[in-house]
């Protein structure tokens, strides 16, 4: 199946996005996270486009393609929002059905929850609904103080989010010195041993480092969810960019908190909603702490699976990402599913 290269330019905005499937099939729009690219759903694509979908991964703002900015506060949940209602309208459609992972899976939200009539229907990986996009005070109160002590571990596995805050330009600095190092440590496979045991992110501030540790170790990559082409590209965009898009997406709680307080419906979601924990993903930790408790109740047409994978959900175990998406499609969207040509 091909994957096709294009362009929405804007006057405000300029989005690059993949595409796969015929273009008048029904519209799947994947959103990646931190620090992806639109090829983070390069097994995605090719598999809904095979069904007669029209499959669409944008480059998100801040990264490869698309524009880049040089303000925190341009990487608020608003701004973002907007590029991908400029995205669905230059493709001509009223609606998606909406995807998203990490940083991406916010934005899924708040496009469910402030423009209900663009989505058919939105699925999510690894970060639940009612937590980031209301800001990081809100997650906070999910924090699983068991595992994490308030007195050793104040943010939880979210320490790393209070490191930006508190040091940004520390907190980017390895990252930019060694972008090419930093993805391959970066996209591993989830490791079972971790389960029960803090995140590496809970202690960045007092390690002074994102991943909680001196130096960036020169590990080898991880076959199982990179290509060595995989990493090149990666690298390749940030090496270009640099981290400060991607990381200052990490810089607007409050005013991503207050966006979120305007959501229709007083935040309750009705149409279909999917969402994919990952077993092994212990910052996103939704098996045995309270994080996806707000999700289930304000999302009254729920579905949920856990996969046994780490963060890197669709990169990882794409098979296992596939089948969940497919059966959900079409059993809990059935009218939008492909009619044969």
């Amino acid at each position: 199946m091909t994957i096709t290269e294009h362009t929405v330019k804007t006057d405000r905005h300029t989005t690059f996005y993949l595409a796969a499937g015929p273009e008048e099939g029904p519209l799947v729009i994947f959103a990646h996270g931190w620090p992806e690219l639109s090829i983070s759903w390069r097994h995605q694509l090719p598999a809904l486009a095979a069904l007669g979908f029209r499959a669409i991964a944008p480059d998100m703002r801040g990264y490869g393609r698309s524009s880049v900015y040089g303000q925190h506060r341009d990487y608020a949940q608003e701004h973002i929002v907007r590029d991908m209602l400029e995205l669905i309208d230059a493709l001509g459609r009223e609606k998606a059905v909406w995807v998203g992972h990490d940083w991406g899976s916010p934005v899924v939200w708040n496009m469910a929850s402030h423009h209900p009539d663009r989505c058919h229907a939105v699925a999510n990986l690894c970060v639940p609904y009612y937590t980031l996009e209301r800001g990081l005070e809100h997650t906070l109160t999910l924090v699983d103080r068991d595992l994490y002590p308030e007195d050793a571990y104040p943010a939880g596995q979210w320490d790393y989010m209070r490191y930006y805050e508190e040091s940004f330009a520390e907190a980017i600095a390895p990252m930019d010195a060694q972008a090419y190092r930093f993805v391959k440590l970066l996209f591993r496979k989830g490791n079972p041993e971790g389960e029960g045991q803090p995140a590496i992110t809970s202690t960045a501030r007092r390690a002074h480092s994102m991943l909680g540790m001196d130096e960036l170790p020169d590990l080898p990559r991880d076959v199982d969810v990179v290509t060595e082409e995989d990493l090149r590209i990666y690298a390749s965009a940030l090496e270009r960019n640099g981290f400060f898009g991607p990381s200052s997406w990490y810089m607007n709680h409050p005013v991503n908190t207050a966006y979120a307080e305007t959501a229709h419906n007083d935040g309750y979601l009705d149409m279909p909603v999917l969402f994919l924990t990952a077993q092994y993903d212990f910052v996103c930790e939704c098996v045995h702490s309270r994080l996806a408790e707000p999700m289930r109740a304000y999302c009254r047409n729920l579905s949920e699976e856990t996969i046994r994978s780490g963060h890197w959900m669709a990169q990882e175990k794409p098979t296992e990402v596939n089948a969940a998406l497919v059966k959900w499609l079409a059993t809990a969207v059935p009218n939008i599913w492909p009619r044969p040509r």
